[in-house]
């Protein structure tokens, strides 16, 4: 390549930095020039009372970023792949995913306690309708209460009692190195994380062909597959952030295994499908599992 240096654009908080740093780390793997990060603020960064679904939905996370890609202020932006609309924007491609990180779900207490032995009505910190009514569905005596923020106040929360226990993604918590803190991991089969779990997203123009022949080469073959599957599912069922839906998939052996689960809007309805075929039908399998549940 004989750009100067390449500028990487992500969201400022500790983890999306974070992510950024693994990006650039994958990157200098095949080019050795400069490597400069930007740090981006953004309306879903800004707005901590609310509901992401009620400040315009996961895309608050991404928006700015966009605009920053698009104006050419940088040449490629990281994400975690779950804040992703399933609209892509025109002109921007997401092609490149680096190796999967753990998708599960975790639980962090008051006292240590287990799900299990949490007792009634102790009060659940989530900003996400999934986890509320997947959680509901084992233990329907417990409440729920929206809470936002980054990784470290959300904890924060929990040491002050505001909460019992909180619901977070182990990602996150992996890559900041406070597994130490977790009080229980849940399985993908109990609890089926969101599409893209787990998954850094780089993001840049469609015509760049310079940055794309390079971003091709940090791709990760078989997380690709996964992402793109699981988002199939997404794209058909038009999901959102208010769109109470987990989705999952797995390589096994040359098989891909995904698994969906789709929530009524009040959560008391549950679908489920699952479906398996050869890697080389990976996005056919996830047209199955959406339309499936599409037509529930």
């Amino acid at each position: 390549m004989n750009k100067k240096k390449i500028i990487i654009g992500a969201r400022g908080s500790k983890l999306a930095i974070k992510y950024a740093e693994l990006a650039i780390r994958e990157i200098k793997k095949f080019y050795h020039g400069k490597i400069e990060l930007k740090k981006i603020v953004t309306k879903g960064d800004r707005i901590l009372n609310r509901r992401t679904s009620d400040i315009g939905g996961k895309g608050e996370f991404v928006k700015n970023i966009e605009k920053e890609l698009i104006s050419k202020k940088i040449d490629i932006a990281v994400h975690s792949l779950k804040d992703i609309p399933y609209k892509e924007t025109p002109g921007l491609i997401i092609k490149t995913f680096l190796k999967r990180n753990s998708p599960k779900e975790v639980l962090i207490s008051n006292n240590n306690l287990s799900f299990e032995k949490l007792k009634k009505n102790s009060v659940i910190g989530t900003s996400s309708f999934r986890r509320e009514y997947q959680l509901k569905m084992i233990r329907p005596d417990l409440k729920f209460k929206l809470i936002r923020g980054n990784i470290d106040s959300r904890i924060k929360k929990i040491y002050e009692k505001k909460y019992d226990a909180i619901i977070l993604a182990k990602a996150g918590l992996k890559c900041l190195k406070m597994t130490s803190l977790i009080t229980q991991e849940f399985n993908c089969d109990k609890i089926i994380p969101p599409a893209g779990q787990g998954i850094i997203s780089l993001q840049s123009r469609k015509n760049d062909n310079k940055i794309n022949k390079l971003l091709k080469k940090v791709n990760d073959k078989n997380t690709g597959i996964r992402a793109k599957t699981e988002r199939e599912v997404l794209k058909i069922l038009k999901g959102d952030c208010s769109t109470a839906v987990g989705i999952y998939s797995f390589i096994q052996k040359k098989k891909l295994v995904l698994k969906a689960e789709l929530f009524s809007t009040d959560g008391k309805s549950r679908y489920f499908y699952e479906h398996s075929d050869s890697i080389g039908k990976a996005l056919k399998i996830g047209s199955i599992v959406g339309n499936y549940l599409k037509k529930i």
